[in-house]
Order: C-alpha cells, then sequence, then structure tokens
C-alpha cells in the first residue's frame, strides 16, 4: 500500500514537469464541446457573380454572353421577332400567363411524339430537297472569301519564278521568318545553316524576294527597306540614296543645314530628297496584317434638345429576353415528371429568371451612372473637352449611393456618343491641376486639350518648346511645370519641338 502511494506521488511529479498544466485540467475538468454560435460572412452565390459580371462586360461581349446562354438554356427564349398583340406589349417578361384552359390538355408524351412525327418530316423534306439542288447549286465554300496573308502573297510570287527544290526551301525558310513589317528576323548564315545551303545561294534568293511585292520586303533593315523602294523609284546614286545610307539620324532630327554643308548641296534639294523619303514606306508588311479591326459600338447615346440632354441605352440588335411559358407549364401542371427532370427545369427557370433580372438592372445602373456623370460633367457636353472637369470614381459613387467597385466595373468597356464624339466612361475621370491664383482647379485632360491646341497653332518653322508652352498655361492661370508639358505631350504621341520644326 506504501509503494502504490510512492509510486502515485511520482506520477503526478513527472506529470507536472512534463506537463506544466496538468493540475489546472484536473481541477477545471477540460472536455470537448459544441456549441451553435451565429456569424455573418460575405459569400459569392453564383447568381450574383453573374450579376457582377454581366456588369463589366461590353455591349459586345454581353450579346455574345445572351446568345450563349439562349443556346445553353432551353427555359429562355428571344421574342425578338415575334409579334404581341397592342395589349401585351407591355407585359412583364417573368409574367407566366395562362393560355391553356381553352386548349385540349396533353400529355408528356403525345408532346413527344408531335415532336418526333415534326422532326421526321422535317428530315424528309430536306433529304428530297438536297437530292434535287445537290447537283445544281453552288457550294457555299466558294463564297467564303479569307484574307491573304503576306506569307502566302510571297511564296506566290515565288513560285511564279518557277524555283529548284533548294530555292523553294531557301524562300520558305526566310518568308516564315518574317516580322509583321516584312523585316527580315534572322541572318543569312543561320537560314543557310537550316537549309543547308550555301551563304551565297541564300543572298541569291534573298535578293530575288526583295523584288517582289510590296516593295521593299524582305529587308534586314530600315536603311535597305528605303533603299529597295528609292532603287525602284529610280534615284539611283542620287541624294536621296546618300541621306538613306549615311545621313538619317540628321534626318530624324531634322538638322538639313548639317546635311547640306556634309553633302555639299544647297537646301533646296536637300527638301526635296527628304520630301521623297517621307513618301516612302518603313513598314511594307504592314498592309498584309491579319489583326482584325476592332469597332466601337457605344452602349449609350447622349442626345441635344433644345436647352437639355437626353440619355437613351443602345438596345439595337440586343435580344429580347422572356421565360419560356412551356416550360413554366410543364413545371407547374404536369405530373408525370420525375424528381430529377423537375429539379433539372426549375433550375434552368430559375437560371432564365435570374439572367432578365441582371440584364435589367444592369442598364438601370449604367443610365444611373451616366446621368450623373452628366450633372458633373455638363459642360463638356455643351462647350467641349477644354471644359472637362476634375472628377473621380468616389463623386460618382457618393451621388447615386453605390460602391466605387461598382462604378469601376460599369465604367469599363463602356462608350458614350455624345455631341464632341465617342468617348469611353472612363475618360470623365481624371485628376486635378491646380490654377495660379486659387480658384476652381481644370482637369488634367483639358490642359493635354490645351497643349494640343497651341501645339496646332504654332508657326511650324518656329515650334513652341516645352517650357514656352507652359509660360503660355501661365498666362491662363494653370499651374504646370515643364516636364508635366513634356509628359502630357509624349502621352499624346507629338514629337518635340526639334522634330516639329519644318523649313
Amino acid at each position: 500500500m506504501k509503494f502504490f502511494h510512492t509510486s502515485s506521488f511520482i506520477f503526478h511529479i513527472l506529470s507536472f514537469i512534463l506537463h506544466p498544466s496538468y493540475f489546472i485540467f484536473q481541477k477545471m475538468g477540460i472536455e470537448l464541446k459544441q456549441y451553435a454560435k451565429l456569424n455573418q460572412s460575405l459569400v459569392m452565390t453564383p447568381h450574383l457573380q453573374m450579376a457582377v459580371k454581366l456588369l463589366q462586360l461590353s455591349r459586345l461581349e454581353l450579346m455574345e454572353l445572351i446568345h450563349h446562354e439562349l443556346e445553353e438554356n432551353p427555359a429562355l427564349d428571344d421574342v425578338t421577332d415575334e409579334v404581341f398583340p397592342e395589349d401585351d406589349q407591355e407585359s412583364d417578361p417573368f409574367e407566366m400567363t395562362d393560355d391553356t384552359s381553352s386548349e385540349k390538355e396533353v400529355t408528356i408524351e403525345e408532346r413527344i411524339l408531335d415532336w418526333s412525327n415534326y422532326i421526321d418530316e422535317y428530315n424528309a423534306a430536306e433529304k428530297i430537297s438536297f437530292e434535287t439542288e445537290e447537283r445544281d447549286a453552288p457550294k457555299f465554300e466558294a463564297f467564303l472569301s479569307t484574307r491573304k496573308s503576306l506569307t502566302d502573297h510571297l511564296l506566290w510570287q515565288l513560285m511564279m519564278t518557277s524555283p529548284t527544290d533548294e530555292e523553294k526551301q531557301i524562300g520558305s525558310l526566310i518568308v516564315g521568318n518574317l516580322s509583321k513589317n516584312g523585316y527580315l528576323d534572322i541572318p543569312v548564315e543561320e537560314t543557310a545553316r537550316l537549309s543547308e545551303s550555301s551563304p551565297e545561294k541564300v543572298e541569291e534568293v534573298l535578293s530575288l524576294l526583295q523584288t517582289f511585292d510590296p516593295v521593299g520586303i524582305c529587308s534586314r533593315n530600315l536603311t535597305e527597306c528605303l533603299l529597295t523602294q528609292a532603287w525602284r523609284l529610280g534615284f539611283d546614286d542620287s541624294i536621296v540614296t546618300d541621306i538613306i545610307e549615311n545621313h538619317l539620324h540628321h534626318l530624324e532630327n531634322k538638322n538639313y543645314n548639317a546635311i547640306c554643308r556634309e553633302l555639299k548641296a544647297n537646301l533646296e534639294e536637300v527638301i526635296f530628297a527628304v520630301n521623297v523619303i517621307k513618301g516612302l514606306d518603313p513598314r511594307p508588311g504592314n498592309q498584309f496584317s491579319d489583326e482584325d479591326p476592332q469597332y466601337i459600338e457605344p452602349d449609350i447615346y447622349v442626345y441635344k434638345l433644345e436647352d437639355d440632354f437626353m440619355i437613351v441605352l443602345n438596345d439595337d440588335g440586343m435580344p429580347k429576353l422572356r421565360v419560356s411559358p412551356l416550360y413554366h407549364n410543364l413545371v407547374e401542371k404536369d405530373g408525370d415528371l420525375t424528381e430529377s427532370v423537375r429539379e433539372y427545369m426549375q433550375e434552368k427557370l430559375r437560371s432564365a429568371a435570374w439572367l432578365i433580372k441582371s440584364i435589367h438592372q444592369r442598364q438601370k445602373t449604367i443610365y444611373r451612372v451616366m446621368d450623373s456623370i452628366m450633372k458633373f460633367q455638363r459642360d463638356f457636353f455643351e462647350k467641349g473637352i477644354t471644359h472637362l472637369k476634375p472628377m473621380v470614381l468616389r463623386d460618382v459613387a457618393e451621388d447615386i449611393d453605390m460602391h466605387e467597385s461598382t462604378i469601376s466595373r460599369v465604367t469599363t468597356n463602356k462608350y458614350v456618343y455624345t455631341p464632341q464624339g465617342i468617348f469611353e466612361l472612363k475618360y470623365f475621370f481624371n485628376s486635378s491641376i491646380n490654377r495660379m491664383n486659387g480658384g476652381e482647379t481644370i482637369s488634367s485632360t483639358s490642359v493635354q486639350e490645351k497643349i494640343k491646341q497651341i501645339i496646332e497653332s504654332e508657326d511650324p518653322r518656329k515650334p513652341h518648346s516645352d517650357d514656352k508652352i507652359s509660360r503660355m498655361l501661365e498666362k491662363e492661370n494653370i499651374d504646370i511645370a515643364r516636364r508635366t508639358v513634356a509628359k502630357y505631350r509624349e502621352m499624346m504621341k507629338i514629337l518635340p519641338s526639334n522634330k516639329r520644326r519644318q523649313v
């Protein structure tokens, strides 16, 4: 018994050393328990994610998404081309009217049989039509037009010269290594190694390709490109070729006097040669560019009517959606549906209804944002860009009681047609520049427009420097440094004064 107490005492001592909280746990009786606790958290549901996604889509992207949903969701109908009675033109797209009371009730099986007969008849008619018209009907592929690429254009010209197999291989390598501007990107030695030919043979084929259309193609640098075009125009061994070979750096800086001194020519001859060089194409491959043009379709139109402006959302070509009454009636009335089919159809109905609601909410939000911009920038819509006021996203967010992130999504990839032109909604948000003697600030976009107007009205023979433009803006009470003028000028892709000067 004494041994037991001694062992128990030693066990407690060791437990205390290894676990200091041993006695505390023994005293407090800690154990695992489950508790119910309420907690609030922000969760992005799939429907909310769709609404956010729709808000930041452009008009073209929205139409593409709608057409995709029309293909994927059978419970979604496009009623754009349907004609409704006058009493139903303003009906709610979510309202499901019951017009089947006077019609004969049919079961699911009967509907399926009707559709089966219709499909069989359609296929039979289609087969007869193809059998009778296939011989005489032209192929649709004959009407498809494709843009000719630079590679196809050059290889076609190469095949017209009846090349040998070696020349075909070398020509294909050269054409395949051209940049989008039409310049050769790899050296002749590399082409010779890849084609297992001599550098002399590669030079021969390259010289042949440089005679092809467009003029100046397959050049290795700008000088060679311009020289090829000058030779084609008949300016061999002239002042034009001399300037291209040796004085392009003076031509870039418009230092015509230096060219006159080095060539010992008069100014009239130099200016004539410069005008010839200006007419040459430094990027001969650009005319075969395969980049599709990006057309802008305004999401909003702003028209001026007398002394007020009217905002109109662009709905041209936008499908008019509604929830399919057929699917709604099947879910509500037919009791022959299995549970899985009913759940599937209900999910599609909810998805269609939410898409329609999200599109309506998107259009409403865009209208509210544009209306708020109109209140802040009314002078711009009436008088022009120079009257654009400084504005940030917070101004519109506070005006219409929305978050800044929502305003940012609304103004992304959205364009508005105004009496002053077409602008992105982001264009109306810009930083401010202080006045010299206090007073109302001016927007940076307005300052850029003023700089552009000053440069356009300057004497081409004596263009204004950035410092002089800064002093001219100071006279208009605009506090702007010379380096800021240079930054805005570069943003507008305007050359400095030494490169704008004309003789």
